[in-house]
């Protein structure tokens, strides 16, 4: 009982500190489409955001998403007239590129450069929206925000204006706190229940696949169950007290930045009334591509390295 309380006051309180975000920002948004000032930006951003099939103004939810958090650019893109592709795309691009400056700052803290944290997110994020761009035909229904109220495309007065924003960030913060409550409360239940080694000893085998030591499973499992940011404590406790190597950290969170908080970051998409598995098997896809195909290339770097070494010891040895 005490474990549903804590859970449920963290619930609440983050869905405090996330509404804060939201809010103004919804309302703000709201605001600016009706204004020159929207127009003016989506001129400027159109021609760079062609070419991954989103229109100007989806640049706003992804500078917010990358400066603040997820939920500040879906508060962003609450307010915005898109189709189910251009959402869809957007949602990817802000699974694997959020919340830069805290995330990036958490791998420096384990011992990672931020410059290869940054190229891994940013890359994945624009390449993931420009396969997508070119590979799906279908989406082009506009996208349908779970309750949030489709308003009209023009609203003329300052207070309609205002209101159907209050109405939008409202109805958003709302849906949002449906979401965010149960993942906190079952967040709180791993963690008094101590199931995280119990996972992490689930994750051993998985860490053949990608190519990494099997001390690596609790930073892993830490990361993909609680995030970058959440799951910080954990990680760096656990990558200190395993003796993980700088090679297995920079393969663990190669993954990790491509793929983490699967439950959290994929469930507070369910708002924006996109598919949801399939956003969650491209995180989990390529992440695992990729690192495998990161941790092969070093590995074959490395025995190269090896056997010119050893060739070259070889040549001293006989030259005497």
């Amino acid at each position: 009982m005490q474990t549903l309380k804590t859970g449920l006051i963290n619930g609440l309180m983050t869905t405090w500190k996330l509404g804060k975000i939201i809010f103004p920002i919804t309302l703000i948004v709201t605001m600016l489409s009706q204004t020159v000032v929207m127009e003016w930006l989506i001129r400027l951003l159109s021609p760079m955001m062609g070419w991954i099939g989103l229109p100007g103004e989806a640049a706003i939810p992804l500078v917010l998403g990358n400066i603040l958090n997820l939920y500040a650019a879906i508060g962003a893109m609450l307010t915005m007239d898109l189709t189910v592709k251009e959402v869809f795309i957007l949602a990817v691009m802000l699974s694997f590129s959020h919340n830069l400056f805290v995330e990036s700052a958490v791998a420096k803290q384990v011992g990672l450069r931020i410059s290869v944290v940054l190229l891994v997110r940013i890359g994945l994020a624009l390449f993931s929206a420009w396969i997508i761009h070119l590979v799906w035909q279908g989406g082009a229904e506009r996208a349908s925000y779970g309750f949030v109220p489709a308003g009209p495309s023009e609203v003329e007065g300052l207070m309609p204006i205002v209101l159907y924003g209050i109405e939008s960030a409202v109805i958003g913060i709302l849906q949002l706190a449906a979401i965010v409550i149960p993942i906190m409360i079952f967040v709180q239940v791993m963690k008094d229940m101590k199931w995280l080694p119990v996972f992490s000893r689930w994750m051993t085998p998985f860490t053949k696949v990608l190519g990494v030591r099997s001390n690596t499973s609790t930073t892993l499992a830490a990361g993909l169950l609680f995030g970058l940011a959440y799951g910080a404590g954990v990680m760096i406790q656990a990558a200190r007290e395993d003796g993980v190597s700088k090679k297995d950290l920079y393969l663990v969170f190669i993954f990790l930045v491509a793929c983490h908080a699967v439950i959290e970051d994929t469930l507070i998409f369910a708002p924006l009334g996109i598919p949801l598995w399939p956003l969650l098997l491209v995180r989990l896809v390529t992440a695992v591509l990729l690192t495998a195909a990161v941790a092969f290339v070093w590995n074959r770097a490395e025995k190269k390295t090896e056997d010119e070494k050893e060739y070259e010891e070889a040549e001293a040895a006989s030259d005497r």
